[in-house]
């Protein structure tokens, strides 16, 4: 009998938010300790009302998001130069090793998505890069105001 075979599918109700290494909250969903995976995480981000993620990129993973509600904006790139905007039914790739910043549009207004990464370990690949902390922090603010 393959490996393969003995695995069990696994189902889980996450009722509780932890905090990632990222600085904002998320339902941890399918990671390798959760689930037993071992090449795929998928978990929920729940932006609060003017929520905002540190600045990070993934080491040799890639990241895919869906957007579930709200609006989330995302800075990405070695100096946060290029942006997006995640909204309900947005698909974003984000390659490894990119630098991004995502953040709630709404100081008012929750805001979701779905996170997906080939990389069951999940945060510990995660690289906080500190010193693009503010970078964008007036950007932010006026695309808050529009």
């Amino acid at each position: 009998m393959s490996n393969t075979a003995m695995r069990k599918v696994v189902t889980l109700h996450s009722d509780s938010t932890d905090a990632a290494v990222q600085g904002v909250p998320q339902y941890v969903g399918i990671t390798g300790n959760s689930a037993g995976s071992t090449g795929i995480a998928m978990n929920l981000t729940a932006f609060g009302p003017g929520g905002k993620a540190k600045v990070h990129y993934h080491r040799a993973f890639e990241t895919a998001i869906y957007g579930i509600s709200g609006r989330i904006g995302l800075y990405h790139g070695a100096q946060l130069e290029d942006y997006c905007l995640i909204e309900s039914g947005t698909f974003c790739f984000i390659p490894p090793g990119v630098p991004h910043i995502a953040f709630n549009l709404s100081d008012s207004e929750p805001a979701t998505a779905i996170s997906s990464r080939n990389d069951a370990a999940e945060q510990e690949n995660v690289a906080l890069v500190p010193e693009l902390e503010g970078l964008r922090d007036k950007d932010i603010d006026e695309k808050k105001r529009r």
